[in-house]
């Protein structure tokens, strides 16, 4: 079981386990600290991430930077996959595609959903990720391809 399900796992349902799980992935990659996120929902194939409009995060027009939004879509992407991934896989993220839809304002949805992921195999998986705003209009979406393949066995 991977690092990343297990502290999930055991923190998730207690008080304050969401923000302290997402507190521990920021100090892990320290650049996701710099969006305003904590992580609602992790399962196989799907995760959620709530995401809050802080003026830190605004662009020129007041409104969530897109740039903001793309951290928080690898964010999801990543975790998600790390969550997800066989314990003899590795990934990591081969490209990012991006439509920004609508500005984007209030507490945001950060919803990412991937295929599953075989054991053994190389291959692109993509995970698509939706932004939605406190209307539930889809303001941001991405597709995050990331490259999947088996472990290298360690030398003896």
């Amino acid at each position: 079981m991977s690092a990343v399900k297990n502290l999930w796992n055991s923190l998730n349902s207690k008080p304050g386990g969401k923000w302290l799980f997402t507190r521990v992935i920021s100090m892990k990659a320290p650049y996701f600290s710099s969006i305003k996120a904590r992580f609602e929902k992790l399962e196989v194939g799907a995760t959620e991430i709530t995401l809050w409009d802080k003026r830190s995060m605004h662009n020129h027009i007041g409104t969530v930077h897109a740039i903001a939004m793309c951290n928080a879509a690898e964010l999801a992407a990543g975790i998600s996959t790390d969550y997800a991934v066989p314990s003899d896989v590795r990934w990591i993220p081969k490209g990012m595609t991006v439509k920004y839809l609508k500005p984007a304002k209030g507490l945001l949805k950060v919803v990412g959903t991937l295929p599953p992921i075989e054991s053994g195999v190389a291959a692109d998986v993509p995970v698509s990720v939706a932004i939605t705003d406190k209307a539930g209009d889809t303001v941001f979406t991405a597709e995050i391809i990331m490259y999947c393949s088996p472990k290298k066995a360690k030398a003896a």
